[in-house]
């Protein structure tokens, strides 16, 4: 644009526009002493182009809300028990399930308990459906009961016990092949995913095995994974999320069940998603079960499988996003947004993708509530129905409420984990430092210490819930946790339960999103909207695109063409 300035930042972005100060400036309302992270100093030069200051400042002021918010959030947190009937009693959160309507009931009256105004907005219909028992067990050649379990939206078996033998998918010249080879599936549950040589994790082997030990396993696993990718590619189908297209096309030729194990390397963990099968059953089974039957297979051994499943289609079920607001007294068309999604996939407990998120941002409404209940700005929490099947629920809401996109003073997305928040990213809005430097110098150092500031960043396509809103040029500020093993252990996985939660650090971070909150709506300045260009475009010497709004899928039959 004319008269401005290109800068690249160290975290990889090229912006266009004029240089945006990061300065922290004392306020007559700090209370806590300020101790200036370097993270946030070293983001202010580099995403502003200003010198840090030479040395920390002590300006210990007092603020009464933020002290209010600081005492309820450390000494009577309630993140504990909102965990344990979320993640233990309702359990997880599928879309379409009724353990999805329970839990936005739940969240319902638990906001009106605590005066807080909510309410469950209608986003669409999704697929009914009923997750029963499952039981699979091995009965030739030996008998043993199997560690697994349906893919959500699965068929059961009708209340019946069904036996048959089982095959691997075989490797067959092109999908030609494939298709003559179909009728052999009949009557037979097929080993849809590859053999895994070893279900030890990698860093295991690191610490055990010899250099030529770990040079030889790894390979022989790449040389698995990458034959068998290639043998499921010459079917003509797929196995995208679960058992895909190629499970609906055995279905079809009257195989029992396609028996599937997604395995990623750690100790018995599987990522768990979900079935197109429209009449029978689409399993996983753990990485050591699912290989002691790929063997028997293999070697001629004749395995039998036994499967019941109690699972049920059920009539189509609304959708909803559950909606709480502390309305704006001064500025009520002005809006900050705490945001987390509510549903999870279900082969766990959706603890930490993501109860943490939710409890957070309920947590943070409660503390609100009694510290600052009569809010400049409107302050709301959105929590989202189906992100997992593409942000459906915040896209919804953002083309619902036009109104609230457009007064958005900032948004504030959590959703990877249980960890403390460590990194913040503003998502390519050049002049969003500006509001973090005037938030940040008001914090306390035990909340904001390990946070590295990541200005200006890049606009987020896809991912989360803030995406929904990045698109629109609105500020959506991303909350990104330590990492607490999430990607191998408990994202996606059988292992998501409420034991892998650390509760400090939700705690902590609640009492951070309400102290934010706090900060944004009484902020006498609106946020920035200048948007950034994004860097490896600019390199190859293009004009950056900022990313488009997706629409949101409304109903089943749309998300699984």
């Amino acid at each position: 644009m004319p008269g401005s300035v290109r800068a690249t930042s160290a975290f990889g972005v090229a912006y266009a526009g004029r240089r945006s100060s990061l300065r922290i400036r004392p306020t007559p309302h700090q209370e806590f002493p300020l101790i200036r992270p370097a993270s946030l100093a070293v983001a202010a030069a580099l995403a502003a182009g200003a010198a840090a200051p030479a040395a920390a400042q002590q300006i210990p002021v007092a603020n009464p809300v933020l002290s209010r918010i600081w005492a309820l959030g450390m000494d009577s947190s309630r993140v504990i028990p909102l965990m344990q009937v979320l993640t233990d009693s309702i359990g997880p959160r599928l879309t379409g399930t009724p353990q999805m309507q329970s839990a936005h009931d739940w969240l319902a009256k638990t906001y009106a308990s605590w005066g807080v105004q909510a309410t469950n907005e209608r986003v669409g219909t999704w697929r009914g459906w009923r997750r029963g028992t499952t039981h699979v067990d091995l009965v030739t050649p030996r008998v043993r009961s199997l560690e697994g379990t349906t893919l959500a939206w699965s068929p059961g078996t009708n209340g019946r016990d069904v036996s048959g033998p089982v095959i691997a998918l075989p490797d067959v010249a092109d999908s030609a092949a494939f298709a003559a080879w179909l009728p052999q599936a009949r009557g037979k549950f097929v080993l849809v995913s590859q053999p895994h040589p070893t279900c030890r994790p990698d860093d295991n082997w690191e610490r055990w095995a010899t250099p030529q030990t770990l040079a030889r396993v790894r390979k022989e696993r790449d040389s698995i994974r990458t034959a068998w990718t290639e043998r499921v590619r010459k079917t003509g189908y797929n196995l995208s999320l679960g058992t895909g297209t190629l499970g609906l096309a055995l279905e079809r030729a009257g195989a029992l069940g396609a028996v599937a194990s997604r395995y990623e390397g750690g100790w018995g963990v599987n990522k768990v998603f979900y079935a197109r099968n429209e009449r029978t059953p689409a399993l996983d089974l753990s990485c050591e079960d699912y290989t002691l039957v790929y063997r028997l297979a293999e070697k001629g051994q004749g395995p039998t499988l036994k499967v019941r499943s109690d699972n049920a289609f059920t009539a189509d079920a609304p959708t909803f996003n559950t909606i709480a607001t502390i309305k704006g007294t001064e500025k009520p068309e002005e809006y900050v947004v705490l945001s987390a999604h509510f549903d999870s996939w279900d082969a766990g407990s959706g603890a930490t993708d993501n109860a943490t998120g939710t409890v957070i941002m309920a947590e943070a409404m409660r503390l609100l509530a009694q510290a600052y209940p009569r809010p400049k700005r409107t302050i709301i929490a959105g929590h989202w129905t189906s992100e997992e099947q593409g942000l459906n629920g915040s896209r919804a809401y953002v083309e619902d409420h036009p109104e609230v996109v457009k007064g958005l003073q900032a948004l504030f997305n959590q959703d990877n984990g249980t960890g403390r928040i460590v990194n913040v990213s503003p998502s390519g809005l050049v002049g969003a430092g500006e509001a973090w430097g005037r938030w940040a110098s008001r914090l306390p150092p035990e909340l904001t210490s390990q946070i590295q500031y990541r200005f200006p960043g890049a606009p987020s396509a896809g991912g989360s819930d803030n995406a929904s809103f990045v698109c629109a040029g609105a500020p959506a500020f991303s909350l990104g946790s330590a990492g607490w093993d999430y990607g191998t252990y408990t994202w996606h996985t059988n292992r998501d339960t409420y034991d892998k939660v650390s509760f400090d650090d939700v705690r902590a971070n609640a009492t951070l999103v309400a102290m934010l909150a706090y900060l944004a709506a009484d902020d006498a300045q609106t946020v920035s909207r200048e948007r950034a260009v994004r860097f490896g475009e600019v390199n190859r010497g293009t004009a950056g695109q900022w990313p488009s709004c997706q629409k949101a899928i409304r109903k089943w039959g749309d998300y699984t063409r």
